[in-house]
């Protein structure tokens, strides 16, 4: 005869207790991944290491900050200026945080019509500049015109430039006196006189002219060796090798250990009337800029 199955009015209730050992356990939370902090640190200095380093010996990006080398280069214009064409000195590193130190390693003169940046003796900066006298030239201006080694360098008018005004290129009547111009379109201009100058060595170039200044006259000096004579193509508004050191110039010929490299191109080209809004970095880029070439043309084959 079969068991009657029990009568569920004679079973022990079931607690709470017994409930919860009849579920099954929860699965255990995985614990946090640790982070290695020494190692991300070592990383993250890796990489700044290597950005100074490619800044350093490679390249850098410069940013026009004057007039003084108008009209190739306009205040907004950034740039690329590589950093071994001349071999490596004691301004190479970023900052600039060495003293002075005599000699280049596998240092190569630069050639007369580059343009290059360089730090006065007196300050930790970079000036832009253009190479016109190498070492053994001896270097004179008169009346504005450039005369090495008792040859005056070729000069030849050209018409008039006329460049936009802008935040950046205000036409500022203390630099260009009587040369902003309004045209049919409306918009103020900077209406600037030119000359084409042309080195002994053929490289050829514009320069600005606005009449006679206390520039217009220097020398003669026989530039040193390993020495180099600099020039801003704005003649009447550069602080260059004809201005002593005391009126923020380059106080004569600089060593070639100053020279921290060359100008190659640009890269792109502000106007000035940036804000924080981003669309107004879109609307501010000088059209027609980036992209040009820095060295300078050759009209004829060098000697």
């Amino acid at each position: 005869m079969s068991a009657l199955p029990p009568d569920p009015s004679e079973q022990t209730p079931m607690t709470a207790t017994d409930l919860h050992d009849d579920m099954p356990a929860p699965e255990a939370k995985a614990p946090a991944p640790w982070v290695n902090w020494w190692q991300e640190v070592k990383s993250l200095s890796l990489l700044i290491l290597a950005v100074l380093a490619f800044h350093s010996f490679v390249a850098k990006p410069f940013y026009i900050p004057s007039e003084s080398m108008m009209p190739v280069l306009l205040t907004g214009d950034r740039l690329v200026v590589s950093k071994f064409p001349y071999g490596w000195s004691y301004v190479s590193p970023s900052f600039h945080p060495l003293p002075f130190l005599k000699g280049r390693l596998f240092g190569r003169m630069p050639q007369r019509g580059d343009i290059v940046i360089v730090s006065p003796q007196n300050r930790r900066e970079d000036y832009i500049k253009r190479v016109i006298g190498l070492p053994g030239d001896i270097v004179e201006v008169r009346g504005g015109q450039v005369v090495l080694n008792g040859v005056p360098v070729k000069q030849k008018a050209l018409k008039t430039l006329r460049l936009p005004v802008d935040a950046n290129a205000p036409c500022s009547p203390m630099q260009f006196p009587g040369a902003r111009v309004s045209g049919a379109d409306g918009k103020d201009y900077c209406e600037l006189p030119v000359r084409q100058e042309i080195l002994p060595n053929g490289k050829t170039y514009l320069t600005i002219d606005m009449g006679p200044s206390a520039l217009d006259w220097y020398g003669p000096v026989r530039v040193p060796a390993n020495h180099v004579f600099l020039m801003g193509d704005n003649r009447d508004n550069s602080a260059d090798s004809r201005a002593p050191l005391e009126e923020n110039g380059l106080g004569g010929p600089v060593p070639w250990e100053a020279i921290g490299g060359r100008a190659e191109f640009i890269t792109f080209s502000l106007d000035g009337d940036t804000t924080w809004n981003p669309l107004s970095w879109v609307r501010s880029l000088r059209s027609g800029r980036a992209g040009n070439s820095l060295r300078p043309a050759s009209v004829t084959d060098p000697k």
